[in-house]
């Protein structure tokens, strides 16, 4: 897995005024997670971009003020508008101890599905894994190929080596669905029991139980006795 690193400056005051006058500045107030102590600071906007616009996990590399360590980002919270990063939340890491990552999902593959008229629907964007750090892979690859029609991938289903999926086990990935405008044909297209006849049609015969209309018998002349 590729790492960013991310320079920061430790926080001299704490408080929503402080953090809004970071932020002004171009900055994203931080925390640091999983040491002896909660370490407050902040960094560049801009050296988020590699982190957060991404559709890749990666590790980060913190230096704050000199004080270096290895650390994933755990939480990032955005404006609910501009989008802005508003503040993000870092764990410390080391490699002897496993951690919990969101890993990006990737689809591959065409599905059989799709060749038939079918929609590949992504389910899931991420999937959560456990695992040691070196272990841990910047996406997962999801094969598509073999998927029909109402048939989905589902986290029971995927297996990487010395890592463990914490998402339930019957929860889906991907799936192909039959597109909507196929469904309304179909149910369009079959006959409905008990429909009513066109209009200008002919109505059905009678049935045998003297339902049959009788053939008039021809009118004698009124003139002849």
């Amino acid at each position: 897995m590729k790492t960013v690193e991310i320079i920061g400056y430790r926080r001299a005051n704490l408080g929503k005024t402080d953090a809004r006058q970071i932020r002004e500045e171009g900055n994203v107030p931080c925390v640091l997670y999983g040491g002896n102590e909660q370490v407050h600071f902040h960094a560049p906007m801009i050296l988020f971009r590699e982190l957060v616009y991404t559709n890749e996990a990666h590790f980060v590399h913190l230096n704050i003020e000199g004080d270096e360590c290895e650390a994933i980002l755990q939480e990032v919270q955005f404006h609910p508008v501009s989008e802005i990063i508003l503040h993000a939340d870092f764990l410390r890491i080391s490699s002897d101890r496993k951690i919990k990552m969101d890993i990006p999902v990737r689809l591959v593959g065409q599905p059989k599905g799709v060749a038939k008229g079918g929609t590949l629907v992504r389910k899931r964007a991420t999937l959560k894994i456990s695992g040691f750090p070196k272990d841990m892979p910047d996406h997962v690859d999801v094969d598509c190929t073999e998927l029909d029609f109402h048939h989905a991938i589902k986290v029971s289903d995927m297996q990487l080596p010395n890592l463990e999926f914490l998402d339930p086990k019957q929860a889906a990935i991907a799936a192909v669905e039959v597109p909507r405008a196929a469904k309304m044909a179909t149910e369009t297209a079959a006959p409905t029991e008990g429909a009513a006849p066109a209009a200008g049609a002919a109505p059905a015969a009678a049935t045998a139980s003297g339902g049959e209309k009788k053939a008039e018998a021809p009118k004698k002349d009124a003139g002849k006795k």
